[in-house]
C-alpha cells in the first residue's frame, strides 16, 4: 500500500530512492528482518498448550541461533548470486531438519532466496527450481521432523515455498509488462517525432516548389518584356509602353502569388494572410494569355469537360503547364509556338505541353536534371502519377503528365 499524507509520502519516496541507489543496503535490511522473524518463530511452540501455540516456553540453542544468522547473512548476496544463495539456504535448512530434534525455522531464508530466483529468471526455470525446492524441503520435514508427517508445520513448508515461487513469478511478469509499456511509449514518441519531421520536410519541399514555379514563370516574362521594351524604346515608344505595362502586370502577379505562398508560413498572431484560392485549371486561360502577351503563341485544347479536380491535382496541373511554358519561352527560341492539351481519361487527367522550337544559340540545353523538371517530377510523384519530358522527333520538346483524379489520400473530385 502506498503511504498517504504529504510528510509520510515524502519520507517514503526518499527511502525508496535511497534503497534503489543502494541495493546492498536494501538486501541487508531484508536479511535483518528475516533473521528477526526466524528468531521470534524459534521461541514459539505450535503445540505448547491445548488452547494453541505459546510464546516463550522454549528457546533456541546456540547452534540454532548461529545457523539462523548464517542463513540470514547469505541473503545479503541474494541479487548478486541468486542461485548460489538458494542452494546454500536450502542445504543448511535440510541439514537443520535432519540433525536437530527441534529444528530452527531456517526455512524462512530459503523462502526469501526462492522468491529472489523466481523474480529474476524466466517462468520455466522458476517452476523447475521451485518444484525441486518444495519437494526437497517438504520431504525432509515430513521424514526427519519431530512431528507426524501430516503435521501443519510440514504443510506450512510446502505452502510457503510454493507461494514464494508464485509471488516471484508474478513480480517478474509485472516488471516485464511495465517495461514493455514503457518501451512502447518511447517508441511511439520517437515515431511521432519522426513523422512530424517528415511532414515538416514535405511542407518545405512543397513551398520550395511553389516559390520556384512562381518566380521562374513571372521573372521569365518580366525579362522578355523588358528586353522588348529596351529594343523598341527609341523607334516605337507605344509598343515599349505596352511591354512595360506587361512587365508591371507580371510583377504584380508574382508579388500576389509570393504573398499567398509565404502567407502559409505566418503564425497565428501575424496579420491575416490572403484568402484567394490557389491557382488551378479554372484560370488556365489567364495563364496562357500572359504568355501570349510575352510573344509566345499558345494553342489550347481541352477535352476534360472542365470538370473540377481535387485541389492538389488541380494545383499540380496548373504548375506543370506554367513551368513547361516558362521553359519554352526561355529555351525554345523567339519563333517557337506551343500547344497545351488537357484530356480526361477515365480516372486520370493528362496534361501535355508541346513546342516546335529549337534551343537558342548560347542558351543552356534543357535537360531532365533542371530544377524546373525536377520540381514537376516531385509534384507528379507525390500524387502517384507519371511525368514524361523529352525532345520531340523533328525538333521541339514534349512534356506530358498523367495525374490520378483520386489522390493517394483518398480525395476525389
Amino acid at each position: 500500500m502506498t503511504p498517504t499524507g504529504p510528510a509520510t509520502g515524502t519520507l517514503y519516496v526518499r527511502l525508496r530512492d535511497w534503497f534503489r541507489a543502494h541495493p546492498l543496503a536494501f538486501d541487508a535490511t531484508i536479511a535483518a528482518g528475516t533473521l528477526v522473524c526466524m528468531i521470534a518463530a524459534s521461541f514459539t511452540d505450535p503445540h505448547g498448550s491445548p488452547e494453541g501455540p505459546t510464546f516463550g516456553d522454549r528457546a533456541p540453542d546456540a547452534g540454532s541461533v548461529l545457523i539462523m544468522i548464517i542463513g540470514a547473512a547469505a541473503l545479503v548476496l541474494r541479487r548478486r548470486r541468486p542461485f548460489a544463495v538458494l542452494c546454500f539456504t536450502v542445504t543448511i535448512c535440510f541439514v537443520e531438519l535432519v540433525d536437530d530434534v527441534r529444528p530452527a525455522p531456517i526455512a524462512m531464508s530459503a523462502v526469501v532466496a526462492l522468491y529472489t530466483v523466481a523474480s529474476r529468471t524466466d517462468r520455466p526455470t522458476t517452476w523447475r527450481v521451485g518444484l525441486v525446492t518444495m519437494a526437497l524441503l517438504t520431504a525432509a520435514a515430513m521424514i526427519f521432523g519431530p512431528t507426524n508427517w501430516y503435521a501443519q508445520e510440514n504443510l506450512g513448508v510446502f505452502a510457503w515455498t510454493g507461494m514464494a515461487a508464485a509471488a516471484g513469478d508474478a513480480v517478474r511478469s509485472r516488471r516485464a509488462f511495465v517495461d514493455a509499456i514503457r518501451e512502447r511509449a518511447e517508441r511511439a514518441e520517437r515515431t511521432r517525432e519522426e513523422e512530424a519531421g517528415r511532414r515538416v520536410a514535405e511542407e518545405r519541399l512543397r513551398i520550395a516548389r511553389d516559390l520556384h514555379d512562381v518566380v521562374a514563370h513571372h521573372i521569365a516574362l518580366v525579362n522578355v518584356q523588358a528586353g522588348v521594351a529596351a529594343h523598341v524604346m527609341d523607334k516605337r515608344p507605344d509598343q515599349a509602353k505596352e511591354a512595360l505595362a506587361h512587365v508591371r502586370e507580371a510583377s504584380r502577379s508574382a508579388l500576389d502569388e509570393l504573398r499567398a505562398t509565404v502567407g502559409l508560413l505566418r503564425q497565428s498572431g501575424d496579420p491575416e494572410a490572403p484568402t484567394e484560392p490557389a491557382p488551378g485549371l479554372a484560370v488556365l486561360d489567364g495563364l496562357l494569355d500572359s504568355f501570349r502577351k510575352a510573344g509566345l503563341p499558345v494553342a489550347l485544347a481541352r477535352a476534360d469537360g472542365e470538370r473540377a479536380l481535387p485541389a492538389t491535382v488541380d494545383l499540380a496541373a496548373y504548375r506543370i503547364v506554367q513551368e513547361a511554358l516558362t521553359n519554352v519561352r526561355k529555351h525554345a527560341g523567339p519563333d517557337a509556338e506551343a500547344e497545351v492539351s488537357v484530356v480526361r481519361v477515365g480516372r486520370t487527367v493528362e496534361i501535355t505541353v508541346l513546342d516546335n522550337g529549337a534551343p537558342q544559340a548560347g542558351a543552356p540545353a534543357l535537360t531532365p536534371g533542371g530544377h524546373g523538371l525536377l520540381g514537376m517530377r516531385e509534384r507528379v510523384s507525390a500524387l502517384g502519377g507519371t511525368l514524361t519530358a523529352a525532345p520531340r522527333y523533328g525538333g521541339g520538346f514534349r512534356v506530358q503528365a498523367i495525374l490520378p483524379v483520386t489522390t493517394r489520400t483518398g480525395e476525389d473530385a
